[in-house]
């Protein structure tokens, strides 16, 4: 059995120049024998386990995964068990759901903080940075929310919802910096503790909510990488939601990871070790919540951009493990580096976007003028 799914797995790696135990940056070295036969049985869930387990390796992981996927490898392995059971599940149950919403927040944000704190910019922000004219990881997140700021026209005293605040760092610029108030809501613990201690001081209130609990008005909101735990049975909730809280003259800043395809499940690795009940919305997911709720004013990707940035983030990571070391055993720090490097490889294959889509209820009087 293992000879045939080692020369499986062969065959398909060579559609892709990657030769096992090759000399090469992106071919991988395998350890285990059980490699092979875990792959074709479990997929991209087993790869990745397998990874965690060391029973393979591979000096650029990052770019082994792009090279896999810019050759669709990934279509041509059978479906395996877990993927169809996690499809039939998002088929049966809301996973998103009100009482289930919670359930990220405990596994992937609430863990150790010091993580976050070594792995992030100074404002530990935790999402796509904007390189446009940036040079490091501070200045490239800077830049994204300034431009979050720019791209909804914020003035001082504006009042301002960011749903996902994350550790806080738009509420804190966004009222440093533009004199706004602002409303952030996680369903973080430990994001909330942070976010108010980061924006102490300052016209910034942070609730432990969740977004469906909201019913008050604000002059803008934004939402920079929240949308990816709302489900697709939630999608035309979220925007009547974030309709119901805008002004009428307010705008909608939705900042968000998305997929080239529409689905109702995620990779299964992705799911069982870093985002329980996550998933990237596609374009046409995202226009049907639309439809009757905003106007869309402008649609920006710059997804190649999050490839750096999840290099940068990688590059702290390794760089920050022997302090890390004390709080994460040696099959952490493989997920987590195998999860920052795979998303890369992710977002250099151009399989996965990065949207931020700026949104009106009526449509901005004579037109929106796109900043980039």
């Amino acid at each position: 059995m293992n000879n045939q799914a080692q020369q499986n797995i062969e065959n398909l790696l060579q559609q892709a120049n990657i030769v096992i135990n090759g000399s090469r940056p992106w071919d991988i070295q395998v350890f285990d024998e059980r490699f092979f036969s875990k792959v074709i049985a479990k997929g991209t869930l087993g790869l990745g386990e397998a990874y965690m387990d060391a029973w393979w390796d591979c000096p650029r992981v990052d770019e082994f995964i792009y090279r896999s996927l810019a050759n669709r490898l990934k279509e041509k392995i059978r479906v395996g068990h877990q993927e169809l059971w996690l499809f039939l599940r998002s088929c049966i149950i809301n996973l998103q759901s009100h009482t289930r919403a919670f359930m990220v927040g405990k596994t992937h944000y609430d863990i150790n903080a010091i993580l976050y704190e070594h792995m992030l910019d100074r404002r530990m922000t935790y999402t796509c940075g904007y390189w446009k004219s940036a040079v490091d990881l501070e200045q490239a997140q800077q830049d994204k929310l300034d431009l979050v700021c720019r791209k909804i026209n914020l003035q001082p005293g504006d009042r301002v919802l960011d749903i996902g605040c994350g550790w806080g760092s738009f509420a804190q610029y966004a009222a440093q910096n533009y004199g706004a108030n602002v409303v952030g809501i996680t369903i973080s613990q430990e994001q909330a503790m942070r976010a108010r201690q980061r924006c102490a001081g300052l016209p910034v209130e942070i609730r432990l909510q969740d977004y469906r609990d909201l019913d008050e008005k604000f002059d803008h909101i934004v939402s920079l990488g929240m949308f990816e735990h709302v489900g697709y049975k939630n999608y035309r909730t979220f925007m009547t939601i974030a309709r119901t809280c805008l002004h009428d003259s307010g705008l909608f800043l939705l900042h968000t990871i998305g997929s080239n395809e529409s689905a109702i499940a995620t990779d299964p690795w992705i799911e069982k070790y870093i985002f329980p009940n996550g998933l990237l919305p596609s374009i046409a997911q995202i226009g049907s919540a639309l439809e009757g709720n905003f106007i869309i004013e402008d649609w920006h990707n710059f997804g190649a951009d999050y490839d750096r940035t999840l290099m940068a983030w990688h590059g702290n990571f390794s760089a920050h493990w022997g302090d890390l070391q004390n709080y994460f055993d040696e099959r952490f720090h493989r997920m987590w580096s195998y999860y920052l490097l795979a998303c890369a490889g992710s977002f250099r294959a151009r399989q996965t976007q990065l949207w931020q889509i700026v949104l009106s209820k009526y449509g901005v009087p004579g037109g929106y003028t796109s900043l980039r």
